[in-house]
């Protein structure tokens, strides 16, 4: 899968989203989205780092520290 087919499918999911609305207007955008991508992507790349913290942290460009806290953020860590 390609960046640009990622990038396609969010701008399909956020067109989506503002159909769903119908004309309400959004609020807390941004925090959302962020939210929304940001588990299942640690879900993801942790599970393919075997669980490694290290490992994850270094594919995502992340510090250690900070992938640690994200995990807790998101209740991911067993």
């Amino acid at each position: 899968m390609s960046k640009k087919h990622i990038e396609e499918c969010v701008r399909a999911s956020l067109e989506a989203y503002f159909r769903d609305l119908r004309g309400t207007e959004p609020d807390g955008m941004y925090e959302m989205l962020v939210k929304v991508v940001e588990k299942p992507l640690l879900e993801v790349v942790m599970a393919k780092a075997e669980n490694n913290q290290s490992r994850a942290a270094e594919w995502l460009g992340l510090n250690r520290n900070t992938l640690r806290k994200k995990l807790i953020e998101h209740k991911l860590l067993k």
